[in-house]
């Protein structure tokens, strides 16, 4: 079979140990971002597969359309709101999909935590200027002991976080639906008796929800705007469930409180299409959450299997429509 691999930013799949499990196909690996249905058409006219990295790519009708020898989509990790699987189902296109970890994204949900509490890249940027002992505009940083932990969304992340946070000495508070807040108090952990009270009283919130229709922009500019100074907000989920345009607004008027940030609604991001990369309080990376050796040999394996089964004639997890 044809198979396209899509966004391949590091060109790194090939040197998966995974990859040859697609031995014998006609394999190509893009690592550029095609911009428009047109050139995503021009590219991919021929292919009989595509495997997606994650989000990525978003599939749409116009797409689907134009694509007629599409037969497979294959999923890294689950399938998310960039694809309908309905929709592929009606353009004779099978969508199979893989699992998901959530050992990376809380491992650098946390790292983002700890560096900008510490201002260790600002400290690290100055450092390799011959700036000893500068962190900028942003002052001395501070410990995590003893501060308060808020968590919105209590699922497989959110509770990993929770664990890191005791084992650092902090008081965590959860928020999100009536089940999450239960469960956080079966393990021990306090809820925050209102959305407002949650963002008022914790000296880090941090953000660990899918993005539906019920939480886009569920965070607000008057909620961003009612944390305290010297706060720390962290969203290593989707950019889509704050405000458009909120989280600069109030980092850009408020330089005593602090962001740090994974996702973006334009990706890639740059300086052109993002604001934020021009504020010295928040801290970004380019969406790294899951990019690390481990993951990625644990989705491109499943994603390679869920090819060859299907090349097979022996379909494999398939997302039901």
């Amino acid at each position: 079979m044809k198979i396209a691999v899509l966004d391949d930013y590091q060109n790194c799949v090939r040197n998966l140990e995974c990859f040859h499990l697609l031995q014998g196909h006609d394999v190509h690996v893009f690592n550029e971002t095609f911009l428009t249905v047109d050139d995503l058409v021009t590219n991919l006219i021929d292919f009989d597969v595509c495997i997606l990295i994650r989000e990525r790519t978003v599939i749409t009708e116009d797409l689907l359309s134009r694509l007629p020898n599409l037969k497979l989509i294959s999923q890294t990790g689950k399938i998310s709101n960039h694809i309908d699987a309905k929709l592929c189902h009606q353009y004779g296109v099978a969508v199979a999909e893989g699992v998901g970890s959530p050992v990376a994204p809380s491992e650098l949900c946390w790292g983002l935590i700890m560096s900008a509490s510490r201002h260790i890249p600002a400290y690290v940027s100055h450092f390799t200027q011959n700036q000893w002992q500068q962190s900028g505009s942003l002052g001395l940083g501070r410990v995590l002991n003893g501060s308060v932990l808020g968590i919105w969304g209590y699922g497989k992340i959110g509770q990993r976080i929770a664990q890191y946070a005791k084992a650092f000495g902090m008081k965590v508070v959860v928020w999100g639906r009536d089940a999450s807040r239960a469960l956080a108090q079966e393990h021990g952990f306090s809820v925050a008796a209102s959305k407002e009270e949650f963002f008022q009283t914790a000296d880090v919130i941090s953000l660990h929800l899918r993005l539906n229709d019920a939480t886009n922009a569920c965070v607000t500019q008057s909620d961003l705007e009612q944390m305290k100074d010297g706060v720390l907000f962290v969203n290593t989920s989707r950019a889509e469930l704050v405000e458009k345009g909120a989280l600069y607004r109030v980092m850009s008027a408020n330089p005593n409180k602090q962001a740090a940030v994974d996702v973006f609604e334009i990706e890639p991001a740059n300086r052109d299409n993002e604001p934020l990369l021009s504020l010295p309080n928040v801290l970004c990376t380019p969406h790294i959450g899951y990019v690390e050796q481990g993951s990625y040999e644990l989705y491109f394996n499943i994603a390679f299997e869920n090819v060859v089964a299907f090349a097979n004639g022996k379909p494999q997890n398939l997302v039901a429509v």
